[in-house]
């Protein structure tokens, strides 16, 4: 149901407009670009995943660890303390 003020436009009735649009319009090239910005983002990017991806590692590690220990306190072990070799 249309509202009243929208005009409903088809395709067919644009179409003929829309290349007369385009055909006058330059054509954009490529170009370098400027400053450092586009550069500086992807790096900050970067940068975050990297440290996301550093803290879920230290998180599942950090997991797996106090699984292990709450594994061997449930089986009824009360010397679940690692032990680390001597150097």
């Amino acid at each position: 149901m249309p509202t009243a003020g929208v005009e409903w436009v088809t395709r067919r009735d644009r179409s003929a407009s829309d290349v007369r649009h385009f055909r006058n319009q330059p054509l954009q090239t490529m170009s370098e670009p400027e400053g450092g910005d586009s550069r500086r983002g992807a790096i900050a990017g970067l940068i975050i995943a990297l440290v996301l991806l550093a803290v879920g590692i230290w998180l599942a590690h950090d997991l797996t660890a106090a699984s292990k220990m709450q594994d061997c306190l449930m089986s009824g072990r009360t010397n679940c303390n690692v032990i680390e070799p001597a150097q």
